[in-house]
């Protein structure tokens, strides 16, 4: 047994070369480890896995990383992406990433990537306003991503169109700041969070921050994905779930 531990601590990349990517409808961005830049580049609708791996290789130029992290912004099952997404390009569901990179590859959904590095324990909800609407909820370390973006929710409009970015465009500033105000409301009745986290490119188009909400920032989604490769995180996630286990073991 203790071999097996041993050989499992040796297959646990160094945090400092993590590759963590943070897929979004309008930028792909990445950084390598904790003290590298932060960069990006535009995604959109053309934005396919082969395109976005071919662009990053190019920009990375030979940079080291021994692991990569992944947050996609839809649904992810298993650690595996299980739909296509909604802002980006096609092929995403069954891409084999890891021998795309030649290199151990997680995949959670983007506003769970956040949400775990924006995570100080308790229950705390996560809700992204970006391009799409993405809510997250961790309980005690256990994340639980969720699809509420796409559930129904006001005059035949689900609660991405009201809030996302086409919501936005559409409503003006001004009442989509009231609607952000309400669907915050409805998601706090609704799961009871000690906290929340505003996190995504429109929370700082907020002109007052809800009671018990705070906001988050890009670094949190790079944090979360390093955290992907900690067994001591103090998260547990799908992905996670054989490193929590060998944890317990000890």
């Amino acid at each position: 047994m203790r071999g097996k531990r041993e050989g499992l601590r040796r297959r646990v990349p160094d945090r400092n070369y993590v590759l963590v990517l943070d897929v979004g409808g309008t930028h792909v961005k990445f950084r390598v480890g904790a003290h590298g830049a932060n960069q990006e580049f535009e995604s959109g609708p053309s934005m396919t896995p082969r395109r976005m791996v071919r662009r990053l290789r190019k920009l990375l130029d030979g940079e080291r990383y021994d692991a990569v992290a992944i947050g996609y912004p839809g649904l992810v099952y298993h650690g595996r992406i299980a739909a296509e997404p909604h802002n980006l390009g096609r092929g995403w569901v069954g891409f084999d990433f890891a021998a795309a990179f030649g290199r151990p590859v997680r995949l959670i959904n983007d506003a769970a990537m956040q949400a775990i590095g924006s995570y100080r324990g308790g229950r705390m909800l996560f809700i992204g306003l970006g391009t799409g609407l993405g809510v997250t909820l961790i309980i005690d370390g256990v994340v639980e991503p969720t699809e509420v973006g796409h559930m129904p929710y006001k005059r035949g409009r689900t609660f991405e169109e009201c809030v996302g970015e086409r919501g936005r465009k559409y409503l003006g500033n001004k009442r989509w700041r009231k609607a952000v105000r309400e669907v915050i409301r409805d998601l706090t009745a609704a799961f009871e969070p000690d906290y929340i986290v505003l996190g995504g490119g429109n929370a700082r188009r907020l002109k007052k921050l809800p009671r018990d909400a705070s906001l988050g920032n890009n670094d949190h989604a790079f944090a979360g994905g390093r955290r992907l490769w900690d067994p001591h995180s103090g998260v547990i996630t799908s992905v996670s779930a054989a490193w929590q286990d060998a944890r317990r073991r000890r």
